[in-house]
């Protein structure tokens, strides 16, 4: 798996990327793999950085990995306000960096807490995922950490965990519409035998079976599926 200059990336982030890259999304959880992710970029980053996701569902925002208790807490800091620059990259879909905490003027209720727990620079970059919004972060105890170098592999990094994310969620979604179209075909297997039964016990039609099972189900408030299969493995018919 290649991305945008990758002549220009060093080994080390080479490396990483690839290991990314070759992920085996069907025996991946999302957590695991966003893990991978900012275990990757910490690796990736200058002495000292720290790594996050921030992950918006249903305008929720969770810290959903980290790679420490410095991330961690900067994360949930910006999650009670609404805002806080991953946030605002990650909702707003462009890079935003933190030089120098101490000089900096913007988020003046969320920048002494920054200070305060041993930050003073950091890069946030939105993750491009299909289906959720997110924001890729890195914390650094010095001020201006990050080389202009730093700045393009983070870009690159969200924008694989974005590929790989809206891999994860087309998956998800073909598993669950093959484990919706499962239970059909298993419901209307029972249901099928059930009528079966009480065609062979009553001397009646299909669709006179079928209305029995109906007439049994609005009388009991118990689903059709779960007379059937009570009545397949019990011979009973409950009502």
């Amino acid at each position: 798996m290649t991305g945008p200059g990758d002549g220009t990336i060093p080994p080390l982030t080479r490396s990483a990327l690839d290991g990314l890259g070759r992920l085996l999304i069907a025996e991946e959880s999302i957590p695991s793999v966003l893990q991978r992710v900012v275990d990757l970029v910490k690796a990736s980053m200058p002495p000292g950085a720290e790594a996050s996701i921030t992950v918006l569902r249903d305008e929720q925002a969770t810290t959903a990995a980290f790679t420490g208790e410095l991330a961690s807490q900067l994360d949930e800091m910006q999650h009670a306000p609404g805002y806080g620059p991953c946030l605002d990259a990650a909702l707003g879909g462009h890079v935003i960096e933190i030089l120098d905490g101490a000089t900096d003027g913007r988020w003046p209720d969320y920048l002494p807490t920054f200070l305060e727990l041993g930050a003073r620079s950091s890069l946030a970059v939105p993750v491009p995922a299909a289906q959720l919004v997110a924001g890729l972060n890195v914390y650094a105890p010095a001020p201006d950490a990050f080389t202009a170098d730093d700045r393009r592999m983070l870009v690159e990094f969200a924008g694989y965990a974005g590929a790989v994310l809206t891999n994860m969620d087309a998956l998800q979604d073909a598993r669950d519409l093959a484990a919706d179209l499962r239970k059909a075909m298993e419901s209307r297997a029972v249901i099928e035998q059930s009528k079966g039964i009480l065609m062979e016990r009553f001397t009646v039609t299909e669709d006179q079976a079928f209305r029995l099972l109906v007439q049994v189900s609005m009388h009991t408030n118990r689903k059709v599926r779960d007379l059937a299969e009570h009545l397949v493995v019990t011979g009973e018919l409950d009502g």
